[in-house]
């Protein structure tokens, strides 16, 4: 059984979707556990909540240093049960301590096909400026194990989007987005059945 926290930052869109596919068993063998988030107002909390499922604000704000932060947030994972995190929308770098305790059983999802426009800086609407300035014709989203560099871990899972002529980043973004509700389920659901690739990337 994947006893899943999921982490983000924001509105918690794809949140949503692995919630809705858990409750409807398309993700068989996964429950989700915990919801975290750096922000106290994020919308994946209420989500949560409303959900019944223990959500959490913790922030390194909250603490004199990142390893009591980490210390916090292993707590709280163990307390629930956790042996399995997702990353959806979470802007703030992973502790490495909590990387390394969860490695092979962290993963995240970007907005874009990696390798190509990742790594330091590349979140949120500045990917997909990337890609239209890049002249690319197809963009997508990727689910990826975490590791200590961004957006560099095995990939799991790719869907592509094609680039539009005329796209504007915000247009492009929200086709990527509904590509990411349908990935980042159909990625768990490999998972939870031990059938995710753990091919290492060069």
């Amino acid at each position: 059984m994947l006893n899943i926290a999921v982490f983000g930052s924001g509105a918690g869109s794809n949140f949503q979707a692995i919630l809705v596919a858990v409750q409807q068993g398309d993700i068989p063998g996964a429950r989700i556990s915990l919801v975290v988030s750096n922000n106290s107002g994020a919308g994946i909390l209420g989500i949560a909540r409303a959900a019944g499922i223990p959500a959490f604000h913790l922030s390194q704000k909250q603490y004199p240093d990142e390893r009591s932060f980490a210390r916090a947030v292993l707590s709280a994972l163990e307390a629930h049960g956790v042996n399995f995190v997702a990353l959806a929308g979470y802007m703030k770098r992973v502790p490495p301590e909590v990387v390394a305790a969860f490695r092979g059983r962290m993963v995240n999802i970007h907005p874009a096909l990696l390798p190509r426009h990742g790594g330091g800086g590349m979140y949120g609407i500045r990917v997909h400026e990337a890609v239209l300035r890049s002249g690319d014709t197809a963009s997508g989203a990727t689910v990826h194990y975490v590791d200590e560099e961004y957006d560099h871990g095995a990939i799991v899972l790719q869907q592509e989007v094609p680039v539009l002529a005329g796209d504007t980043p915000a247009a492009l973004a929200a086709r990527v987005l509904e590509a990411e509700h349908r990935l980042y389920p159909a990625a768990l659901r490999m998972i939870a059945a031990e059938r995710a690739p753990a091919l290492k990337r060069t």
